[in-house]
């Protein structure tokens, strides 16, 4: 089976972003959040954060029959994660070759470029 590119689907960050949000969560307050927008199964939600927990990114624990889920990593963590993952297939590893890529694209407003720039600033 082949790999995808970002190891985690759409409805998993939307879930981990749920968690992060909420600091603690059940699967019934997580499918409460998504409902919101769509709609979604509490077995769907229920087996993607059991996958989740799977793969190290939630921890739970159980307080009487229901589990409380707590997120595992920081959000900044997992958005390292999965940038440098990105970076390393996508543009061979180069962050230049990806800072270029956004650039060229040109879909940076200007206050995006401001801050980009403020940002680089910073790092001088």
């Amino acid at each position: 089976m082949k790999k995808s590119l970002i190891p985690l689907g759409d409805t998993e960050m939307e879930i981990l972003h749920h968690v992060w949000k909420l600091k603690s969560a059940t699967v019934a307050q997580v499918q409460d959040c998504i409902l919101k927008d769509r709609k979604i199964a509490y077995t769907t939600v229920m087996t993607i954060m059991k996958n989740l927990s799977e793969k190290g990114l939630l921890d739970k624990e159980m307080q009487g029959n229901t589990y409380i889920y707590r997120p595992a990593q920081s959000a900044g963590e997992v958005q390292q994660n999965l940038l440098s993952q990105f970076v390393d297939k996508v543009f061979k590893g180069s962050p230049t070759a990806l800072v270029q890529s956004l650039v060229m694209a040109e879909k940076l407003s200007p206050e995006d470029r401001e801050e980009i720039e403020r940002l680089i600033g910073k790092m001088k």
